[in-house]
C-alpha cells in the first residue's frame, strides 16, 4: 500500500490515476520524479530513454528513432514527452531532428499505441526572454535565428497543437518555469560547478527575472494538466507564485561554492560579446560548454510569468515556498557531496 495520492486542485478537481503512463526522457530531471510519482499512484509506468533502466521498465532509444521504441508504448493511456535537446548550445539541426520532427514522431507512437491524451513538456523558453510583466498563454513565442532552445520549444509546440485541432488525439502543453530541487542539474549542479570554478557570472547587475517552481509542485502541475478534461487543448504556465531575482538565486550557489558576496556581472551587451568568442572558442576545440550568450540573455529576462490560468482551471497552487526548496535543495547537495564547505 501506498501513502501518494493524485493531486487536488483548490476547487477540489481530482484527476483519476491513469491506468497507463508512457514518459519519454524517464531518466532525466522531470520524467524520473513523473515515473516515481505516478509508481506509486499505482499506475503502469513505462518509458523510454538514451539509457535503459530494467528496473522502471525504462528501454533505449530516441526520439529520432521511434521504431527503437514505440512497441513498448502501445497500449498506454497517457504519453507524456519530457524528452527534448535541453542545451543552449546545440546546432539548429539537432533541435529540428529531436524538437520538431522528434516530436511528431512522439505523436505518431502515441496515436499508433492507442494513448488517450499526449501530454507535451515545453519550456517558458518559448517566449523569449523579452516579454511582458506576467505574461500568460497568449503571448508570442520567440522566433529568429537566436535563442535557439526558446525557439525550439515553440516549434514543438506548434506540431502538438496542430495535432489536436486536427483531432489525432488530445493534447496539453505545459511550459515549466525554472524547474530545481533534489537531482536539478541545470539549476543546481551546473551552476554549483561554475561558482566553484568561479566562472558563474551574470548580465545587467544580476537583475534578470528568475522563475523557480519546486519540482514536486511541477508534478502536481502536470498531473493536473494530464488528467482533467478542461486541460485539453491548452498551454499552461507552471511557476511558483513569485519570481525572485537572478542574483538572487544564484547567490546560494556562490555561497555554496565558499564564495563571499554574489556572482559577478557585467552589462548583457558585453557578456553577449564575450560569450559568444567562448562560445565560437569552443566549438573549435569541440568543447561541450553552455557558456553561450542565449544564456546570458536568459538570465536577462524582463518579465514574470502568469500562473493564472493553471489556477483557474486545473486549481493548481505551489505549496513549497522558494526557501524551503533552496534548504532542501541544500541539503542533496551536502548528501552527495557536491557541497563540503
Amino acid at each position: 500500500m501506498t501513502d501518494a495520492k493524485m493531486p487536488v486542485g483548490a476547487g477540489g478537481q481530482t484527476p483519476e490515476v491513469p491506468r497507463s503512463v508512457f514518459i519519454t526522457g524517464a531518466n532525466g530531471f522531470i520524467g524520473k520524479a513523473l515515473l516515481k510519482r505516478y509508481k506509486a499512484l499505482g499506475a503502469q509506468v513505462r518509458g523510454m530513454d538514451l539509457f535503459a533502466d530494467p528496473e522502471n521498465d525504462v528501454v533505449a532509444g530516441d526520439l529520432t528513432q521511434p521504431q527503437r521504441w514505440s512497441e513498448h508504448a502501445k497500449g498506454c493511456d497517457l504519453f507524456i514527452n519530457t524528452a527534448a535537446v535541453v542545451s543552449l548550445a546545440a546546432p539548429w539541426k539537432l533541435y529540428r531532428e529531436v524538437s520538431v520532427q522528434g516530436v511528431r514522431n512522439c505523436l505518431n507512437v502515441a496515436i499508433a499505441g492507442g494513448a488517450k491524451r499526449f501530454v507535451q513538456i515545453s519550456s517558458i523558453a518559448a517566449l523569449g526572454w523579452q516579454y511582458p510583466e506576467l505574461a500568460d498563454e497568449s503571448c508570442d513565442v520567440v522566433i529568429g535565428d537566436h535563442y535557439r532552445y526558446g525557439v525550439a520549444k515553440g516549434a514543438s509546440e506548434h506540431v502538438v497543437l496542430a495535432s489536436h485541432a486536427a483531432g489525432e488525439i488530445d493534447c496539453t502543453i505545459v511550459r515549466p518555469g525554472d524547474v530545481y530541487g533534489p537531482g536539478s542539474r541545470a539549476w543546481l549542479v551546473e551552476p554549483l560547478k561554475m561558482a566553484k570554478a568561479g566562472a558563474l557570472m551574470l548580465p545587467n547587475g544580476g537583475k534578470g527575472i528568475f522563475t523557480p517552481v519546486y519540482v514536486d509542485d511541477l508534478l502536481d502541475g502536470i498531473m493536473l494538466a494530464a488528467g482533467l478534461d478542461q486541460a485539453r487543448g491548452h498551454i499552461f504556465h507552471l511557476s511558483s507564485s513569485s519570481p525572485t531575482t537572478c542574483k538572487e538565486f544564484f547567490a546560494n550557489h556562490w555561497r555554496w561554492a565558499g564564495r563571499a558576496g554574489a556572482p559577478r556581472t557585467m552589462p548583457l551587451s558585453v557578456a553577449a560579446a564575450l560569450t559568444r568568442l567562448i562560445w565560437k572558442f569552443n566549438q573549435l576545440l569541440k568543447i561541450d560548454s553552455e557558456i553561450t550568450p542565449d544564456t546570458m540573455y536568459m538570465f536577462a529576462r524582463t518579465g514574470d510569468i502568469s500562473i493564472a490560468k493553471a489556477q483557474r482551471l486545473l486549481g493548481y497552487e505551489p505549496k513549497v515556498s522558494l526557501s524551503e526548496g533552496l534548504r532542501r535543495s541544500e541539503e542533496w547537495l551536502r548528501v552527495t557531496g557536491q557541497i563540503t564547505t
